[in-house]
């Protein structure tokens, strides 16, 4: 029987070769939001390593929106003409080019964790950040901005401009980044958001932002094309964003034309307490696919072959979204496929490499 890592899947017009997904990982080495060689190189190797969908990093749909000044971005249309060429490349390795949109809301005007810890001063390069309200991620920052209703719709406006333009530049699925603390996790969980308007308060208020940013997506962004939201399924803290609030957003995004849900956790609480270890975000994908009939992403140390087939055999997920496995081996599919006796095609460039079977 054939692996189902390695089994084709179908997403409205796009077909994934298998299962192995690269997860958006943030580079910070952008200037003024430019892709440039380095992404070039980082994406185009991992798609001749032979991951079927690759999903370019937190891709700023404006300057406020970046979490640091290093930030990738798709703000203006001169940053479409890179992003073209690496799309372009990824497609030429017989895989699919993503893009993951995003606004970092309060977690915006950072340093990289090589530069340091903190926010940016403004004397820096750093910027006013802004969420939903004027509450801290941690104590001792600087506390955000409240987006009053002018600026919320900016915020979806931007990426539906966005939206635009990762088109123009070849991708063929986006995903919403509404996980990991930034600014629509912000909108959803009661912890960082004490609203009292129509984006506050009951669980349907909380999750409008989003809603309203798919309705201006898919005014610019085709019908068959995939459209995926990443999602914190628990803010790991009382009182926070929950599973359960999370089995029912996904309903909701079901109706709404979303096709895929890439199932994460935490990053919106300062004092989250997690349990980390092997595939331990996994069960969050397995109950969001079990209770709601979605197509879901697993994601969380996921780092060898027989663990990811075991996880799409039990039915947790219908894809494996891999982040630091493929840091370390950009040809982790190559010899994933080998170890589950899977002969699948290597670039022929590097086929006088390839093992026997």
């Amino acid at each position: 029987m054939s692996s189902l890592l390695f089994t084709p899947l179908t997403i409205k017009s796009v077909t994934l070769k298998n299962r192995i997904v690269v997860s958006p990982m943030c580079q910070y080495s952008s200037v003024d939001g430019f892709a440039n060689d380095w992404h070039l190189v980082h994406l185009g190797s991992r798609a001749v390593g032979g991951a079927s969908l690759l999903i370019a990093e937190a891709t700023s749909v404006s300057p406020e929106g970046r979490i640091s000044p290093e930030d990738l971005g798709i703000w203006k249309d001169e940053h479409i003409e890179k992003l073209k060429q690496i799309t372009t490349f990824i497609e030429g390795q017989g895989a699919v080019p993503g893009v993951q949109l995003a606004h970092a809301g309060r977690k915006a005007s950072t340093y990289p964790a090589w530069k340091g810890r903190g926010q940016v001063p403004e004397n820096e390069g750093g910027w006013q950040p802004l969420s939903a309200s004027d509450i801290p991620f941690h104590h001792s920052e600087k506390a955000p901005l409240a987006l009053d209703a002018d600026g919320i719709q900016k915020v979806i406006l931007d990426f539906g401009k966005a939206a635009k333009r990762a088109l123009d530049a070849g991708f063929k699925v986006i995903e919403l980044h509404a996980a990991h603390g930034y600014l629509i996790h912000q909108f959803f969980s009661p912890l960082s958001n004490v609203r009292t308007d129509a984006y506050g308060g009951s669980f349907e208020n909380r999750v409008r932002i989003l809603i309203e940013i798919i309705d201006e997506v898919q005014k610019v962004w085709p019908a068959e094309l995939p459209l995926f939201v990443r999602i914190s399924a628990t803010d790991w803290a009382e009182n926070g964003w929950d599973e359960d609030q999370s089995v029912q957003l996904v309903k909701i995004l079901q109706t709404k034309g979303v096709d895929l849900i890439d199932v994460s956790s935490g990053g919106l609480a300062s004092h989250q307490k997690i349990t980390v270890g092997p595939s331990y975000q996994v069960p969050f994908s397995a109950k969001i696919r079990k209770e709601t009939g979605a197509l879901t992403g697993a994601v969380g140390l996921i780092t060898e072959a027989k663990q990811s087939e075991e996880i799409l055999q039990n039915g947790e997920a219908d894809l494996i979204i891999m982040a630091r496995e493929l840091l370390r081996d950009p040809y982790f599919p190559l010899h994933a496929a080998h170890e589950l006796g899977e002969d699948i095609s290597w670039p022929i460039q590097y086929d006088r490499a390839k093992p026997t079977l």
